[in-house]
């Protein structure tokens, strides 16, 4: 039997390695910007004609190279950064494996010009599908001149399957936006059929991102600075209102490389909770800079896999930093940052353990609508078989709060609070304006209300299983079409849970026989329609965060009653009662509750 494992031609070879490292020309920008920033260039142009099919050019002033090592850096395996397997654990280039431009070069028409500083003249080398075609010595500026033409020419499967033009481009703009960001001090331009795109000038960080993402960034970027014995983390996290339904406007830089860690992903997410509904999707620029012996970047060809040896430490460090710089750029714990005239603020650390949750149920008598000021309680506190009416007021309501919580170290700094937010005011019945230390502040009032409502709802869901109801006196019924009914129908365990109680008839009929006992005198149509269109503008609410989705809407609807003029006590017993919140900053779905004007900017005016 005659021998048939055979050595494959390098060219073929070339191919091979081709299809891993360069995918589509997307893959070329970004091996050959890699190859500039390793040579130490300060300034890199790319330009791109057809989205990468007719050219890939990439110009950078850099080191440049000899002419001998212009040559070997087409050949597989030559390279500059590593001599021996160990330097593969304390990598500080972008590139090491010595073969993105000898893959480059086997299925593309590749021509180079370089020269180094110190040269007068430089290399000209001219590779067509990994055969030399031309080499001679040309004059040039000084560094490296890549132009990349016919990608895939001699791969007619491989060109045949490229996108079009409009999506390889996305991906050639997606991988220039990482370099871009991985490395702010450095100039870089791209040019797509000889129309500018980006012109970069070298710029700190949070300008890079605003010239990239836009001036919605501008006011709307929380800066992470975390440095520990493991690791450092530094970067920018965008506000709640920043957040999308789609993941975009992500990254994750480690030693300036871009890359994808589902697991820190889940930890930043988790430092967002409770800030952005669980549907959406935060904006985050976070860089690690960790020691390179800690991390192997070796286990992707595109190098954007990375193993991390205390990845569950990292993990807790991410988490800990997007929290700590979450709080101390809202409005409420900025508060509680500023240390001329510093109150401590009551927090959930230190609420007795185990605190009793009260039992609630209905007072029939009560209605909301009677008149403009707050009446008695809808519901009836019970503790220790005692049942006792929850006064009528924010004021006795925040008084029921103070009672648990415990002032170890200052027993009258809630006096000191109270004292601290004055005057108070209101503004076209809808904010609520103090002054603080450091500057002044806005609260928008029902959106405070609904915070607070909100957090009720679910602490009472979270302990008792569900919400109690207020049965009407006169059962409503509505008329419905078909897929209406359907829609309701699906989520009628939830309803019920949140303190509903309907009847399914025909098809087409429903009796609603109670309501949300906290919403004791709405408008039981009314309340249904709006949990019918919330759940029809989002159809995921059927699956995901149904309970949550419609508390926040009920919770909404409580807080529109709170639409009216205010007096001053009133409005000093909703800032305290907003406070005890676990998250008074914002509503449950990402919108702003208050705002800050710092001192300085306001005598910036003057």
């Amino acid at each position: 039997m005659s021998d048939i494992i055979q050595l494959l031609p390098d060219s073929v070879a070339n191919q091979i390695a081709a299809g891993e490292v360069i995918q589509r020309p997307a893959s070329v920008v970004k091996e050959l910007t890699e190859n500039a920033l390793d040579a130490g260039a300060d300034t890199i142009t790319v330009n791109i004609k057809d989205a990468g099919r007719t050219l890939i050019q990439v110009i950078d002033n850099g080191k440049g190279m000899s002419e001998t090592d212009a040559r070997m850096a087409f050949e597989r395996h030559a390279t500059s950064k590593i001599r021996m397997a160990e330097d593969l654990f304390s990598l500080q280039t972008m590139g090491f494996r010595g073969e993105a431009l000898a893959s480059i070069a086997a299925v593309a028409d590749v021509e180079l010009k370089t020269k180094p500083y110190h040269n007068e003249l430089g290399t000209y080398i001219h590779i067509k599908g990994s055969e030399l075609i031309k080499q001679e010595t040309v004059s040039c500026a000084a560094g490296s001149n890549f132009s990349v033409k016919n990608l895939f020419f001699n791969i007619p499967a491989r060109r045949k399957f490229l996108k079009k033009d409009s999506t390889e481009f996305k991906h050639i703009v997606s991988e220039f936006k990482k370099t871009a960001l991985a490395y702010p001090e450095i100039n870089f331009s791209l040019y797509h059929n000889e129309n500018i795109i980006f012109k970069l000038k070298k710029e700190t960080l949070i300008k890079r991102i605003i010239d990239i993402f836009g001036k919605s960034y501008q006011k709307n970027l929380i800066s992470i600075n975390s440095r520990t014995s493991i690791l450092n983390i530094t970067g920018y996290a965008g506000t709640p209102e920043t957040a999308k339904k789609r993941n975009e406007d992500q990254y994750f830089f480690v030693n300036k490389r871009f890359m994808k860690h589902s697991y820190f992903y889940k930890a930043l997410l988790s430092a967002y909770e409770g800030i952005i509904r669980p549907d959406l999707h935060p904006s985050f620029f976070i860089y690690f800079d960790i020691a390179p012996e800690q991390i192997d970047i070796n286990i992707h060809p595109a190098k954007i896999e990375i193993n991390f040896e205390n990845s569950q430490g990292i993990f807790q460090l991410l988490r800990a930093a997007v929290r700590q710089a979450l709080g101390k750029s809202n409005v409420g714990p900025s508060i509680d940052f500023d240390r001329d005239g510093f109150i401590e603020m009551p927090y959930a650390g230190n609420i007795k353990e185990n605190p009793e949750l009260p039992d609630i149920v209905t007072d029939r008598n009560y209605n909301p609508f009677e008149d403009e000021t707050v009446n008695e309680a809808s519901f009836i506190v019970k503790k220790n078989k005692q049942r006792d009416t929850v006064p009528e007021n924010w004021d006795v309501l925040y008084k029921s709060f103070e009672s648990k919580i415990n002032f170890d170290d200052e027993p009258e700094n809630l006096n000191k609070l109270t004292k601290h937010f004055t005057p108070v005011f209101q503004f076209k019945k809808k904010y609520l304006i103090t002054s603080i230390s450091s500057g002044i502040l806005i609260i928008h009032i029902t959106r405070a209300h609904e915070r607070i409502i909100f957090e009720e709802f679910a602490d009472n869901y979270g302990k008792n299983g569900k919400i109690p109801s207020q049965q009407l006196n006169y059962p409503a019924e509505i008329i419905l079409n078909s897929s209406d009914y359907d829609y309701l129908y699906s989520v009628k365990d939830i309803l019920k849970d949140t303190g509903f109680t309907i009847l399914f008839l025909e098809s087409d009929k429903i009796t609603i026989k109670g309501i949300p006992a906290f919403l004791s005198g709405a408008n039981p149509k009314e309340l249904i329609e709006s949990v019918l269109t919330q759940i029809k503008d989002d159809p995921e609410l059927i699956t995901e965060n149904t309970f949550e989705k419609i508390a926040e809407l009920l919770a909404r609807k409580k807080s529109m009653t709170f639409a009216k003029t205010l007096a001053e006590e009133e409005l000093q017993q909703l800032v305290h009662a907003l406070l005890t919140c676990r998250n008074p900053n914002y509503t449950n779905d990402g919108r702003k509750i208050m705002h800050k004007i710092p001192a300085t900017e306001i005598e910036s005016l003057f």
